[in-house]
């Protein structure tokens, strides 16, 4: 399941024991392009505080109700590290969060979620609570939590979805549009596709560039480049946000460019 980033800035985060929130906005790691939390308003009961809530504590998605359930208290919320969600997060940030909560690090192992795909998996739940996925002692995971991302000139790693929305397409033969929103593949957290509109290179309409096809982002310069032509784009499928993506528009899309799916891997 395929959903806009739009879209789940729509939902309301439920705790195990109440509401914490609605989702105002979404961070995802630059590297590989997966969403790492999601910024919630929790609105008056912590005076208009925003927190983070780590896709590692998502065991719901209810659609109809567009409600995500995470597997933490409100308390535990209320205690959280207070992070400053409107400046750029670093590796001290997050491991002090992770810390918090228990959480493994996701970026040890190379794939989406250290060396897996799906947050669940880098999570052994035991009658202890959590525990690290390669079976580390709590008194090993403290130690390793004090030996990351501890440097004074630790660096941001984590961007706003938000803050990329704007940024210009240019290809290899040209400037074609600028990134409009964002697909997020509901099992994983990763961004599967850019939503770009061509309209500014010419009347043109909205299309789905993958992440895999870029070739560089310039963060300073606000653009991306991918590894298409114009015109391959301009006869691309025509995206429709009002319409759900499923996987036969996917499997087009991949056929117009002639490049492999993502779900073959």
């Amino acid at each position: 399941m395929l959903r806009t980033v739009k879209d789940l800035e729509r939902y309301a985060i439920h705790a195990t024991d109440g509401v914490i929130g609605h989702v105002r906005g979404v961070y995802f790691d630059d590297k590989s392009w997966v969403v790492r939390y999601l910024v919630v308003d929790t609105g008056g009961w912590l005076a208009d505080r925003k927190v983070l809530i780590s896709p590692l504590s998502v065991v719901r998605v209810n659609q109809l109700d567009r409600v995500l359930s995470v597997s933490i208290r409100r308390q535990q919320v209320k205690d959280s590290p207070d992070i400053d969600t409107n400046k750029p997060i670093s590796r001290q940030h997050e491991s002090g969060y992770l810390g918090y909560y228990g959480y493994p690090y996701y970026w040890d192992g190379g794939g989406f979620w250290d060396a897996g795909s799906f947050p669940s998996l880098l999570l052994n739940v035991s009658e202890r609570g959590m525990a690290w996925s390669d079976g580390r002692s709590d008194i090993e995971r403290t130690q390793a939590m004090g030996e990351v991302g501890t440097e004074p000139g630790d660096d941001a790693h984590l961007r706003s979805c938000e803050a990329v929305t704007g940024y210009r397409i240019e290809t290899s033969d040209g400037h074609l549009g600028h990134v409009k929103g964002f697909l997020v593949e509901e099992a994983t957290w990763a961004i599967r596709y850019l939503i770009v509109t061509t309209s500014d290179w010419w009347l043109g309409h909205d299309v789905l560039i993958a992440v895999r096809w870029i070739e560089a982002v310039s963060w300073l310069d606000n653009s991306v480049t991918v590894a298409l032509t114009r015109e391959a784009v301009k006869s691309s499928p025509v995206y429709d946000l009002a319409r759900t993506l499923d996987r036969e528009h996917e499997v087009i899309v991949f056929k117009h460019y002639k490049k492999t799916g993502y779900w073959t891997d």
